[in-house]
């Protein structure tokens, strides 16, 4: 059984993309403990939960059934309540980490910490496994190695694309404003710019279908040694059994 880290910000965090994750790697046996800036409990963002404020597009944007299900079995577990504060996360104290997304504007204490980009350092030179969806990824690119070049140069991976980030925005835009667009330059553009070369980001297919626990098919990671990376909500089951593979693999 491994311990994973999986940090998350007070607020906004994506709670598909924390959620079904944690309940696959639960289910394999793996132990997880959640990270919060100052220890207290953290809440994902209301709107993908409830879709409040989403209109006629709440049943494409917030949180499919699926998701939603897995989060309240999470909020029910209690271990969202009990999390560790960023300062005291120690690398060697946990097998692998997770990264989740979200794009609303309480992410980016998570997205924008020097403490947790300080622990990636470690647990990618460790050579633990590291996985990170959507946003995520970014909170990986941010964090630079002694070289001064990102943790992610000279790796394969994906995150959230410039065309659903662009398309969520240009959707709710006329009555959510930025919400969508957590800062000015999309997450594509971002990673691309810290990686060896532009191909090494892959988009995977276009598509607009959710995974599930039944078609793991209709998600997309990529997988570099022990990284793995998804897109969006809609790759999560996908990601957490890959993941919860990866982990219980480089546990053997």
């Amino acid at each position: 059984m491994a311990t994973i880290l999986v940090p998350l910000p007070q607020t906004d965090f994506d709670p598909t993309e924390t959620a079904v994750p944690w309940k696959i790697l639960r289910a394999a046996g793996h132990a997880v403990v959640f990270a919060t800036p100052d220890g207290q409990p953290g809440h994902a963002d209301p709107r993908m939960v409830t879709g409040a404020g989403l209109g006629l597009l709440a049943p494409l944007l917030r949180a499919d059934a699926n998701g939603r299900a897995a989060y309240a079995e999470l909020e029910a577990s209690g271990e969202l309540r009990r999390p560790i504060p960023y300062a005291r996360v120690d690398s060697a104290a946990f097998q692998a980490v997770l990264l989740p997304g979200g794009h609303a504007p309480g992410m980016r204490p998570y997205l924008e910490s020097p403490l947790l980009q300080a622990r990636l350092v470690e647990f990618f030179a460790d050579d633990k496994p590291v996985g990170a969806i959507c946003h995520g990824v970014l909170l990986a690119a941010r964090a630079r190695a002694a070289s001064g070049r990102s943790i992610l140069f000279g790796r394969k991976t994906t995150g959230l694309t410039k065309l659903l980030e662009l398309s969520a925005w240009a959707l709710t835009c006329a009555w959510l404003g930025r919400y969508y667009r957590t800062y000015p330059e999309t997450v594509e553009d971002e990673v691309k710019g810290v990686l060896a070369g532009a191909a090494d980001f892959d988009r995977g297919p276009l598509s607009l279908t959710r995974d599930s626990p039944d078609n793991l098919g209709a998600g997309f990671t990529v997988r570099d040694g022990r990284y793995l990376s998804a897109r969006w909500p809609g790759d999560a089951h996908r990601f957490g059994v890959e993941f919860a593979r990866l982990v219980s693999s480089a546990q053997a």
